[in-house]
Order: C-alpha cells, then sequence, then structure tokens
C-alpha cells in the first residue's frame, strides 16, 4: 500500500507534464477532478451520508484542496519541470504546520521550529538553480509553492471533518463541488486545447489513480497501522517524482535540489514527528 500510494502521487507530476503538452491546463485540471470523482463514485464507502452542517465546509474544502490548486499545478508545469514540482510538494507538511500554529496561535516547539527552519532551507535551495532562470520559471516555482499553501490550509480544514464524517465521503463531495466550480473554466479550455490520445490518457490516470484510489488506499493504510505510520508514504512522493521525470522527461537535476528535497523530508519528518 505504501508503495501503490507512493507510486501514483509521485507520478501525478509527470502526468501533468504530459496532459499540458497539448491541453489547456484548466482543462486538465477539470478533467482530473471528473475522472476521480466518477472512480470514487464506484467506492459505496464514499457514498455515505454526511452530516448537514458540514456540507458547506466540504465544498469550501473542494475550492481551496482541488480546484484552485490543481489548476496551479498544471499551469506551472507549462514552465517547470515534473520533479522540481514534485520536490517542492515536499513541502506540504511544512505549511501544515506553519497554519497549524496560526489558527491555534500557539508558536511551535523547539523541535518544530528546527524542523521549519530545515525544511525551508531545502525549499531555498530547491529554488535555487531555477530562480536564476526566465521569468516565468520563477512564477512556475511561485505558483507551486502557493499551491503547496493551500494544501496546507486545506490538512488543517479537513482533519475535523473527517472524524465526523469518514475520510472518502468527504475527499468525494469536495472533488463533486471541485468539479462544478472548476467547470466554467475547464470548458473554456477545450478550445485552446488539441486532442490527444495520449494526453486523455494521462489525464484519465491521474484522476482515477492519484485523485481517486490513493485515497481509498492511504485511508486504508491508516486504518491498518496508524496514521504516523502511514504519513511515511508522503515521504516518498518526492524521489518518485525525480525518478520520473529523470527516467520518462530526462530532465536534468541539479545536485543542489537533491540536497534540498533531502532538507525539506527531514524538516518534513521533524514537524510531523514533533506534533501533540
Amino acid at each position: 500500500m505504501v508503495a501503490g500510494v507512493a507510486l501514483m502521487w509521485g507520478s501525478s507530476f509527470l502526468l501533468i507534464d504530459i496532459g499540458v503538452e497539448h491541453l489547456e491546463p484548466t482543462l486538465v485540471a477539470w478533467l482530473r477532478i471528473l475522472f476521480g470523482a466518477a472512480t470514487l463514485a464506484l467506492v459505496p464507502r464514499a457514498r455515505i451520508p454526511v452530516a448537514r452542517r458540514d456540507l458547506r465546509p466540504i465544498a469550501l474544502l473542494g475550492i481551496l484542496w482541488m480546484a484552485v490548486p490543481f489548476v496551479l499545478f498544471a499551469v506551472a508545469q507549462q514552465w517547470i519541470d515534473s520533479s522540481l514540482a514534485g520536490m517542492l510538494n515536499g513541502a506540504v507538511p511544512l505549511f501544515t504546520a506553519v497554519i497549524a500554529a496560526v489558527l491555534v496561535r500557539r508558536a511551535p516547539g523547539g523541535v518544530r521550529i528546527a524542523g521549519l527552519l530545515v525544511g525551508f532551507g531545502g525549499v531555498v535551495a530547491i529554488t535555487a538553480p531555477e530562480l536564476g532562470g526566465a521569468e516565468s520559471t520563477a512564477l512556475g516555482v511561485g505558483l507551486i509553492l502557493l499551491a503547496c499553501l493551500f494544501y496546507g490550509i486545506s490538512l488543517n480544514l479537513t482533519g475535523p471533518l473527517q472524524q465526523r464524517n469518514g475520510n472518502l465521503p468527504v475527499i468525494w463531495r469536495a472533488q463533486l463541488t471541485a468539479a462544478v466550480v472548476s467547470a466554467p473554466t475547464g470548458i473554456a479550455g477545450i478550445a485552446g486545447s488539441s486532442f490527444d490520445w495520449g494526453a486523455l490518457a494521462a489525464v484519465a490516470v491521474l484522476g482515477a489513480l492519484g485523485t481517486a484510489l490513493a485515497f481509498v488506499l492511504m485511508g486504508e493504510l491508516v486504518s491498518r497501522v496508524g496514521s504516523t505510520a502511514a504519513s511515511v508514504t508522503i515521504y516518498f512522493v518526492p524521489v518518485v517524482a525525480i525518478v520520473l521525470g529523470a527516467v520518462f522527461r530526462a530532465e536534468t537535476i541539479a545536485a543542489v535540489a537533491v540536497l534540498g528535497t533531502a532538507l525539506v523530508l527531514l524538516g518534513a519528518a521533524l514537524v510531523s514527528r514533533s506534533r501533540p
């Protein structure tokens, strides 16, 4: 399960890269959500009713967790490599910890502060080789980091909702909201896209596996070994993205960026392990 989830989430960046070669980023994001929601609809647990009072927060989650960041990733990957996107995505636990500290209005402990400093130092190391390039490349890096911020906000909001209603029912309904919200820009993106079976297949796999089945497996993994042990999966995602980018896209990865990725994952581990 760990290997399966890491492979599905880690390959997402490569699949986005393939999709945006022929499809507009907004269309890639919308189709991804549609394929994901359609796949989860086949899982009975996802269709379990949720508390009426949680419908609006879940809808908000669909916008912050899916509709907006999915577009940001697709737009950014027009200008940056899939491996770089995967490396930067490893910073999500850092953003999650910062948002959590802001929400509870409590300064992080010593270990968490150390983890944040190490982790964000790694982010600087990852982005340093890219910021000297074209402005579009720097913009792509900025969009990925903005998407990570949205992920950090969403992961703080989703905890109580999933505790009350279950993992899959919340994710599926959030995807339905995201599909509706993203529909206008997704449909508009059809005009600027060119049909290609490979691109469509990549987005279908991205939605069915990375945006649906991976959540099913992750939920099952948490139920078997606990959330702390299951969270180890997240640390393999950038590694998978780096390997796939190098093998299938011949992407060149700077040594300092690899070191930065290691620092980001170390910082994320310190932050996650020190949670009360």
